[in-house]
């Protein structure tokens, strides 16, 4: 594993903690960080997050996870020993949502198949 790789990870398992103990916003929802993307310069990170719910609360745990970021820095630069703490770049990973809707759509066109009686290989 690379140092990039070590970074992110530390970068990813902070923050889940930072997240799930010091931020108390009500419009923050059920939040899953997916993936940390460190720069190679390591002044900025792109965090990957999920939330369980609808549009609105997808929307709402977007929006409160951005005005927090300010604070996750700070909680993030006291827990890593770093030079320079990265820039957090907080993004809606839709990536999962869009597989399941895949994979949805080809369920229900192999039950479609097998209605018809035609070769569900």
């Amino acid at each position: 594993m690379n140092r990039l790789e070590r970074v992110s990870n530390d970068i990813k398992h902070h923050i889940c903690d930072i997240i799930s103990r010091h931020v108390k916003d009500p419009r923050l929802g059920f939040i899953t960080i997916t993936e940390v993307k460190v720069s190679p310069d390591m002044h900025y990170a792109k965090i990957y997050f999920t939330v369980l719910g609808d549009g609105k609360e997808k929307k709402d745990s977007e929006e409160a996870i951005k005005s927090a970021s300010g604070f996750i820095r700070k909680e993030l630069a006291s827990c890593m020993n770093m030079r320079y703490t990265p820039e957090l770049d907080f993004r809606l990973d839709e990536v999962k949502e869009c597989s399941k809707n895949i994979d949805d759509i080809f369920k229900k066109i192999q039950q479609e198949r097998k209605e018809k009686g035609q070769d569900v290989n």
